[in-house]
């Protein structure tokens, strides 16, 4: 007698090619010699291209320079000056012609602070200090993303081209804060990822509270990043990133919240902390410095992006005209991370420098390596031409590192610069 087709054993059991196309969607995270040497060589590298001085611009720059002084001000007097701190910047701002830095970038400042009472280093040293460890820790967070992602061999080969990216080595040279936010915008995004996939994990919620809050205390420009992450929890459902539930959504409202209230008792009140960045939006769209460096058309980012990485740039586009919706669930997420904040930072006007675009670095490589796989996948020695993409890739972005930081010596990334950088014009 045959088998019911509602038969349990029916049912339960799926035939080899349910099976093998479940395997295919699992990422492999097991490790073997081969994969345990390579991320050992690609971290030793990307430590030592980030920590060994490269840079030929050896001067202060301006926002070192303010950044310093704030650190000044807390070695001299202790965290508690920071209400009469703030208070201060409103005093000189508010005379001032151009735009300063304010004093509310609080976790970079008292980052630097600390590494100084660590190291006894002077405050330009712990600056760049913490600009160098952060660009580390980026690099490894890149990669834990990207196991976490879509495994190990995926993982090793973000892990390369994250180490040679040209903008995460130049923020590593200098005491600027991008590459520090970049580290928290990325680990945001990781973990707004794995509380989607595993909702009600109370481990990962409040990991996730105490990230946007500390990314809330960094920079201004969190502000973008946040509409970024809002952006994937209203595109979960439809594009079946995993599940949205009250305890992620109040997790999602309470950090910044807790970010927030943190800057206000730091400036010594609401109405202060208000009026600071009043100061600063009103100030910037007038500021001489501000209109010749930050300006721009809607798409200076993409030009500046592919000048800076040029195959990595192109590839990443590659992977968003071969995108399939139904098995790209980790690329479709990245990808709507880039293209909220995008649509956001590009319309800031004299708010547009390559330097913001830092976070962008692990979603467009991750896009990139994408792209180098999926065309790959019909030929017969698929990994060793994996391999040597992988290389090439990175072989040309230290090349792109040479010629803007060591034989030219940029610090500020217009695209005017970098064009003459590029003997694209003269």
């Amino acid at each position: 007698m045959k088998a019911s087709a509602a038969s349990p054993t029916m049912v339960e059991r799926p035939d080899a090619k349910q099976t093998e196309a479940i395997a295919s969607q699992t990422p492999r995270r097991k490790l073997n010699l081969p994969l345990v040497i390579g991320f050992v060589v690609v971290g030793l590298l990307g430590m030592f291209v980030r920590i060994y001085p490269s840079a030929k611009y050896t001067r202060l720059g301006f926002d070192e320079g303010l950044y310093g002084e704030y650190v000044a001000q807390l070695m001299k007097n202790g965290v508690t000056v920071y209400p009469d701190l703030v208070e201060r910047y409103v005093e000189r701002q508010q005379e001032a012609a151009t735009v300063f830095l304010p004093p509310t970038r609080f976790l970079y400042i008292f980052s630097g602070y600390v590494w100084h009472q660590v190291t006894g280093a002077d405050v330009t040293a712990s600056l760049r200090g913490v600009s160098c460890l952060f660009s580390i820790l980026l690099l490894f967070a890149a990669g834990a993303f990207a196991w976490r992602l879509a495994g190990s061999v995926w993982a090793l080969a973000l892990f390369a081209l994250m180490s040679c990216a040209p903008t995460q080595i130049h923020m590593a040279q200098h005491g600027l804060i991008d590459g520090f936010f970049a580290f928290w915008a990325t680990l945001c995004l990781w973990l707004l990822w794995e509380n989607l996939k595993r909702p009600n994990d109370p481990l990962r919620l409040v990991l996730f509270a105490a990230s946007l809050a500390l990314m809330v205390l960094t920079n201004e420009n969190a502000f973008f990043a946040y509409i970024g992450l809002l952006a994937l929890i209203g595109l979960h459902k439809l594009l079946r990133f995993g599940s949205v539930n009250r305890s992620l959504l109040l997790v999602t409202l309470a950090g910044p919240l807790a970010g927030v209230v943190g800057l206000v008792l730091l400036c010594g009140g609401a109405q202060t902390c208000l009026h600071t960045y009043q100061l600063v939006v009103s100030k910037a769209s007038v500021s001489p410095y501000s209109i010749a460096t930050g300006d721009g058309p809607w798409y200076r980012y993409l030009v500046d992006l592919l000048l800076a990485s040029p195959l990595i740039f192109l590839l990443a586009w590659g992977a968003i005209f071969r995108l399939r919706p139904e098995d790209n669930k980790a690329t479709l997420y990245l990808l709507g991370f880039i293209t909220a904040t995008y649509v956001l930072m590009c319309n800031v006007r004299y708010g547009m420098n390559l330097r913001y675009t830092n976070m962008w670095d692990m979603p467009m490589r991750f896009l990139a390596f994408s792209c180098v796989a999926d065309i790959s996948r019909p030929f017969r020695r698929r990994q060793s031409i994996i391999v040597v993409a992988v290389v090439l890739l990175c072989a040309i972005d230290l090349r792109q590192y040479y010629i803007f930081f060591v034989q030219h010596d940029l610090y500020e990334l217009v695209t005017a610069a970098l064009l003459k950088a590029l003997q694209i014009i003269k």
